[in-house]
Formats: C-alpha cells, structure tokens, sequence
C-alpha cells in the first residue's frame, strides 16, 4: 500500500483548461472524421450505384 501511495503521490493531473481543452479537440476531431467518412461513403455509394445500373 505504500509503495501505491508513492506512486500516486507522483502523478501530475491536468488542470480543468488542459481537460476542457483536450475535450473540444476530441470533438472537433470526430467531427472532422465523421465528415470524412461520410464524403468518403458517399463517393462509394455513388460509385456502386452507378456499377449496379450498368448491369440492368
């Protein structure tokens, strides 16, 4: 149990501007790769459809 108390006692925690900060990149981010993705499935989508169309 000491030995845990030693090491938690060395852990340096983020302030709460480091968190919120850390958090809105998160966020971007995400939003950023969502949006991506969605261009990315819709090009695929097109290009699917446009093959499937072609063996009518």
């Amino acid at each position: 149990m000491r030995q845990v108390r030693t090491e938690t006692a060395k852990v340096v925690w983020p302030t709460r501007r480091q968190t919120v900060m850390t958090a809105v990149m998160v966020v971007i981010m995400t939003t950023i790769l969502a949006l991506f993705f969605l261009g990315i499935d819709s090009i695929f989508e097109a290009i699917v459809n446009y093959l499937l169309s072609l063996a009518k």
